[in-house]
């Protein structure tokens, strides 16, 4: 009988010795009983330098001086951190280098006395990979970034060639032709917008539909988060939508002036209205009106889309309050739109008004670079002014200015 045991011992210990994971045993008070060829390997160990040694010793700070402390815990509420569970950590070679590790640690009783079993595997090789996909992924992002900035040269020389093609008739010509083919790429693009645009919306605004009836169930919070999140991706879309069908009426000249006495008032609380969904927790509107009449003769729809556009852009880039000031002076119409947002970079001021430009601090904010624009050409089809007034960082204030041509 003691043969075959002494066999199975011998076969047990073989078994341990030429298997490729690292296998450690402890005792109670954290103490090296055995240890295995693949873990003197990979700590660097002669077997002597560790029997009888705290495990620490082949763990980093802070682990090192945290493990006692542990293993007095775990034997007092028998609650584990890693035994029984196994998770990656940290281990420390005789020359000091630090490797990754994926710890496995069960709990043994054996003849009375409780022993520690730690399996180690070296993940040395799988996190060299796994950087390497890192370093290639950043690489490749560096390399997407490059060609992006020699994109946005490229489109900057083109827009600069397209100023000085307006110098002379063939150079406007050539300008006019380019602009054809522009308007034409843009047309396509919003009939394929339009398109791929209508149902996404359709689908989002049926789910909002469906999981605002929902109002019992103890997530309610939860799916009113989801609620609000789809109704700002439905803004967010048709915000994009409108402004490039926007622009393809402005350009192609299909945009009909439509004048008549309107309430300036009552059409400021109509946008009110209208953004009331997009206003940001604890952001209000508020509108005050100077002088004696809010009539004015103008188109109400398109002073209309000015004024949201204004308001929109106010919302988005502050979080504290807004305010649409109204002045009759002299029967002509001022209209500021106040906000005490991010306010725009002084040295990108010129560029405000132009197609696509979106100023440096807004990169994390969406938006297409068309709003203002669109507003610009709006007020030009009303022979209005507009201006505006902004410090980075303290908010912006656009003013608007029509006289009455009734």
């Amino acid at each position: 009988m003691t043969n075959v045991t002494n066999d199975i011992a011998l076969r047990l210990q073989a078994v341990i010795d030429t298997a490729i994971d690292g296998i450690i045993t402890i005792n109670r008070n954290g103490f090296i009983e055995s240890i295995n060829k693949s873990a003197l390997r990979l700590f660097g160990y002669q077997e002597d330098d560790l029997i009888g040694q705290n495990v620490s010793i082949l763990m980093p700070e802070p682990y090192r001086k945290e493990h006692d402390s542990y293993l007095m815990k775990y034997h007092e509420t028998r609650k584990p951190k890693i035994i029984g569970i196994g998770r990656e950590v940290e281990g420390k070679t005789k020359e000091g280098r630090i490797i990754p590790l994926r710890l496995a640690v069960s709990e043994v009783i054996l003849n009375n006395r409780i022993i520690f079993t730690g399996i180690v595997h070296d993940l040395s090789q799988i996190k060299e990979t796994q950087n390497e996909l890192r370093r290639a992924n950043e690489a490749l992002e560096e390399k997407v970034e490059e060609r992006t900035i020699e994109l946005e040269k490229l489109v900057n020389d083109l827009l600069q060639t397209n100023r000085k093609l307006e110098r002379s008739e063939l150079e406007l010509t050539e300008a006019l032709r380019k602009e054809i083919e522009l308007n034409e790429l843009k047309s396509r693009f919003v009939s394929m917008a339009s398109h791929e645009f209508r149902t996404p919306l359709s689908t989002i605004m049926s789910s909002v539909a469906l999981i605002s009836k929902y109002t019992e169930s103890e997530q309610d919070d939860k799916r009113q988060k989801h609620v609000t999140r789809i109704k700002s991706a439905v803004v967010n879309l048709t915000g994009i939508l409108n402004d490039f069908l926007s622009l393809s009426k402005i350009e192609e000249g299909k945009i009909e002036i439509k004048k008549s006495n309107v309430d300036i008032l009552a059409l400021c609380k109509e946008v009110h209205e209208e953004v009331k969904e997009i206003l940001k927790e604890g952001q209000e509107l508020y509108i005050e009106k100077n002088g004696d009449s809010a009539i004015f003769f103008t188109d109400a729809r398109i002073l209309k889309n000015i004024l949201f556009n204004l308001v929109s852009n106010a919302i988005k880039y502050s979080d504290d309050r807004i305010d649409c000031f109204i002045n009759m002076q002299n029967r002509n119409l001022v209209i500021e739109v106040k906000d005490r947002g991010i306010g725009i970079p002084t040295s990108e001021h010129h560029h405000l008004f132009d197609r696509f430009f979106r100023a440096s601090n807004v990169e994390m904010i969406q938006g297409t670079g068309l709003g203002l624009n669109i507003v610009k050409r709006y007020v030009n089809l009303l022979h209005g002014d507009i201006d505006f007034e902004s410090v980075e960082n303290l908010g912006t204030t656009f003013k608007l200015s029509f006289q009455n041509s009734q």
